[in-house]
């Protein structure tokens, strides 16, 4: 299943083909929901347990036993049944039905069953959903497909799609990912004429505020500090919108309160955002914790910054180490090289960095103290300063990467060449 993304209404953009697109696209997130499993093949329950280990699935509860559909039915005899049953069985299309039936006898009412068998029949699956099975599966099912199915079953496609949630950090402080972090935002809400947000989680030192020139009262702290009570109106009020398409998150920066909040509290301010607009830019803060682990590893996409020297360099390395492990169904991290090509100063190259890591390097963006001071100071994006800067190319590749855009203007032929072409053509046929 492909990401859906809602329509624009700037012409120049288009979503991008989506044939090699990566797997991780086809599922979002699951609800807190009751998985249990019945497998007569262990590759089937194998696949079951690596989707259980993956992001998506982090707020189910999942558990898998062995014996197929006799395990299930003497199982729920006895005890009530989950939110989605799992039924992988190797019995032909006759007897599967019969225990079928004999399974929905114990099945409590809202409960979903998914079927893995061995036949790629056609009547078979009609019966199926005659009997109220919510989806049929042929063997072999891997874990993606299994998440696909899932979310199908529990993400409503009448509904407007769940906001992609893209996470930002620096290998290192002072790197400049804040600064990446806001551009790219403003670029995809004033570019791509759609609805952003910007988490800004640096609650003490946060610089999105200043960046965008404003002084909320109200902020994320608030929403932190009671998540159970956010829901649309009240995000509402603690947003503060800086255009018509981009409103921030901002951090109350101030050193007199002490900020201990749960890595749950983060995941269900961030659920909410995610609700009400496509997309959500979280800021994170250089410092490492349990909550700033936890929306990197759930983030759908993610993009580190990194300044060219060996420090950033181990620190990145450490990170890519860190989401191989646990991100295993999902795309690489972004990485972009910043403050780049700085007269005198020894920098690792970028070849050496992306052979280092094991990983292409999206953006290179020059060192430009100048420009980007002064935008700092203005309250302002650099493309508001400066529409010549270099780094605004960088900045409009990246959002586009990001949201799987592409610009098509680029790909029109130009209207001056376009209008003499004609009598160009005459000339080269008279010759």
């Amino acid at each position: 299943m492909s990401v859906q993304t809602n329509d624009i209404d700037e012409p120049f953009f288009e979503d991008e083909v989506r044939d090699g697109a990566h797997p991780s696209d086809r599922a979002r997130p699951i609800p807190r929901i009751s998985i249990q499993a019945f497998c007569d093949d262990t590759r089937v329950a194998d696949a079951v347990q690596h989707a259980a280990l993956d992001r998506r699935l982090c707020k189910a509860h999942v558990s898998v036993h062995m014996g197929g559909i006799a395990a299930a039915i003497a199982h729920y005899a006895e005890s009530p049944t989950p939110n989605l049953i799992i039924i992988d069985s190797a019995l032909k299309g006759g007897q599967l039905l019969v225990d079928l039936d004999q399974l929905a006898e114990s099945c409590d009412a809202g409960t979903k069953v998914v079927v893995i068998g061995r036949h790629n029949d056609v009547m078979l699956y009609r019966e199926l959903l005659k009997r109220g099975v919510a989806e049929y599966l042929v063997a072999p099912a891997d874990s993606m497909d299994l998440m696909e199915c899932i979310s199908n079953l529990y993400n409503n496609p009448d509904t407007d799609p769940v906001g992609h949630v893209f996470a930002f950090i620096g290998a290192k402080g002072g790197v400049g990912s804040s600064t990446i972090c806001h551009n790219v935002a403003w670029t995809m809400s004033e570019f791509l004429k759609t609805n952003v947000t910007i988490a800004d989680l640096d609650l003490a030192f946060g610089t999105t505020g200043l960046d965008f020139n404003q002084d909320p009262v109200q902020g994320i702290a608030e929403a932190l500090s009671a998540p159970e009570r956010l829901d649309d109106q009240l995000l509402d009020r603690l947003l503060t919108k800086c255009s018509e398409h981009l409103s921030i998150f901002a951090a109350p920066v101030v050193l007199d309160r002490d900020f201990d909040f749960s890595a749950e509290a983060c995941e269900m301010v961030i659920d909410v955002a995610r609700q009400n607009v496509p997309f959500v830019a979280i800021d994170l803060p250089h410092g490492w914790s349990h909550w700033s682990k936890r929306l990197l590893v759930q983030a759908d996409e993610i993009v580190i910054t990194a300044a060219p020297d060996l420090a950033n360099l181990r620190n990145a390395k450490n990170i890519i180490d860190l989401l191989k492990a646990t991100r295993k169904n999902d795309v690489k991290p972004f990485l972009i090289l910043n403050m780049a090509n700085v007269p005198k100063r020894q920098e690792i190259s970028v070849r050496e960095f992306e052979q280092a890591l094991d990983l292409k390097v999206l953006a290179v963006i020059d060192f430009d103290s100048e420009t980007f001071s002064q935008a700092a100071n203005n309250g302002q994006m650099l493309e508001e300063l400066n529409s010549k800067a270099k780094a605004i190319e960088k900045f409009h590749d990246v959002a586009m990467k990001l949201t799987r855009r592409k610009d098509t203007r680029a790909e029109k032929p130009n209207s001056a060449l376009s209008a003499i072409a004609p009598i160009l053509e005459k000339l080269k046929l008279k010759r």
